[in-house]
């Protein structure tokens, strides 16, 4: 990649500081340089937080998440809001915003007030615009942002509050979304109401940047294509980067952390469980098959990962740090 050196180490720093203690997990892990279709692939740690590790894992026994996952004393585990930067000259790609700030303006007094202690979240490192910083980038350098789905820890940031307004974080962007997720966003289910926010998405609809997606969509910025799931939630979008000979797969919360790459290891916040496996099995198959890089938005403990079939299910085979 062709990040000077200086920004290597300020972004290196970034990671470090946000890496919570696991030596199971971060042993010796590779740092590897990506580079795919023109574009340098850059993670965009935007701050830890925290869930409940049951929720996480769903039917997943505890004694078995727990050995890559550890819990604190509340039960919650340590969540990175990755981002991804898709960099090249005259064009600076954002996937996903992270759980974003400004919340008492997003959510009123009440809610705003609690929300961070709520979710654990940690603002003390790194954050969306620090780690953009980190890459040479101010908000007015990034063209396009394209969101997984709008549940606040992938889209909240996105949006943020300026001379009392609530604005796109990124003031010349394009942004793109599913127009069955917004759908969904708009009118969420009994299950979801705690996780779609109007703050998040409709002052992209006041600005009049945001471009809908009807379902898969190939090649709708250049090497840059769509795969759509309803497991998880309503029309959310995996976003897939390549060149034909690399492959990138941004995960988002079909495969979340690289725990989750077996087939029933599922969240407890998965809407349709079966849906989701059958999701999974078939988007893994190539991806293990092909040697496709997997990214996740909410490992603390790698970028991402190769994986490989195992027996009919899927393991990893090595997890990298991405520079």
């Amino acid at each position: 990649m062709s990040l000077n050196s200086d920004k290597n180490e300020k972004k290196g720093a970034a990671e470090n500081s946000k890496q919570p203690a696991n030596p199971n997990s971060t042993q010796n892990l590779e740092v590897k340089n990506l580079k795919i279709n023109s574009y340098e692939v850059c993670p965009v740690p935007t701050g830890i937080f925290g869930l409940d590790g049951g929720a996480m894992f769903g039917t997943v026994p505890k004694i078995l998440w727990e050995k890559t996952n550890p819990a604190d004393e509340k039960n919650r585990i340590q969540m990175e809001a990755r981002a991804l930067l898709l960099k090249k000259p005259g064009c600076n790609i954002l996937i996903d915003t992270g759980n974003g700030t400004d919340f008492v303006a997003k959510f009123g007094d009440k809610l705003g007030n609690k929300f961070k202690d709520m979710y654990n979240i940690n603002d003390s490192g790194p954050s969306l615009l620090k780690s953009l910083q980190a890459f040479g980038l101010n908000p007015e350098d990034i063209d396009h942002v394209v969101l997984t789905h709008f549940h606040f820890d992938h889209a909240g940031g996105g949006t943020t509050e300026k001379n009392g307004k609530l604005v796109p974080t990124f003031p010349k962007a394009k942004y793109w979304a599913q127009r069955g997720n917004l759908e969904t966003a708009k009118n969420p289910n009994l299950r979801e109401r705690a996780s779609y926010y109007p703050a998040n998405f409709q002052p992209l609809l006041d600005a009049g940047v945001l471009t809908l997606l009807d379902g898969d969509c190939e090649n709708f910025l250049p090497g840059i294509s769509a795969l759509t799931s309803n497991g998880h939630t309503y029309q959310q979008q995996m976003i897939k980067v390549s060149d034909g000979t690399q492959t990138l797969l941004y995960c988002g919360d079909v495969v979340p952390t690289s725990s989750h790459v077996k087939t029933a290891w599922l969240m407890g916040y998965d809407l349709q469980p079966l849906v989701l496996m059958e999701e999974k099995q078939k988007i893994l198959t190539p991806a293990a098959d092909q040697a496709w890089y997997l990214f996740f938005e909410h490992d603390p403990y790698c970028d991402s990962a190769l994986i490989e079939r195992s027996g009919h299910d899927f393991a990893v085979q090595k997890r990298f740090w991405l520079s």
